[in-house]
């Protein structure tokens, strides 16, 4: 248990291996309409087709189960290894706060993948301040399990 005078880590992480390789890996993550599929924070309800990221300064949307709008800007990008964007309202700047995924491969059929917050940039007058404080690594550990559940039965499903 965190002491009242210990911080909020700013930047968490949560990883495993994956039994799939990382271009297959990689497309649910690249592909918003996928995103909602493994989102372990049971936050994304859906995303528009044809948004499939494809370098840095691609903008996605996704739209929430609370039915609010989010522009992702893509901050970071290399095909099959690693992805990062930052949300904001629709027509916004990002307020702060980051998402990203690196793919690390193992050999041809295994990934070890990190998924990593990072909300070092948000203002903390900021209102998303708790949320982002609410965002620890058990959290981001659902999204990769869950990731790697729908990652390995579609791997298993297409090898079988």
């Amino acid at each position: 248990m965190r002491s009242a005078e210990e911080p909020t880590p700013r930047v968490v992480s949560a990883g495993r291996e994956i039994a799939a390789s990382a271009p297959e890996i990689f497309e649910f993550i690249a592909e918003p309409t996928r995103q909602p599929l493994w989102d372990g924070n049971d936050n994304l309800s859906s995303a528009e087709p044809g948004q499939r990221v494809r370098s840095v300064d691609d903008v996605f949307a996704m739209t929430t189960t609370k039915g609010s709008v989010r522009e992702n800007h893509v901050v970071e990008f290399v095909e099959g290894r690693c992805i990062a964007w930052k949300p904001a309202e629709p027509g916004k700047e990002p307020p702060g706060h980051l998402w990203r995924w690196e793919l690390e491969p193992i050999d041809a059929s295994s990934t070890r993948v990190t998924h990593t917050y990072d909300w070092t940039q948000l203002p903390d007058d900021d209102r998303r301040i708790s949320r982002a404080r609410a965002t620890t690594p058990d959290k981001l550990q659902a999204s990769v399990d869950r990731l790697a559940s729908v990652a390995e039965r579609e791997g298993s499903a297409r090898n079988a």
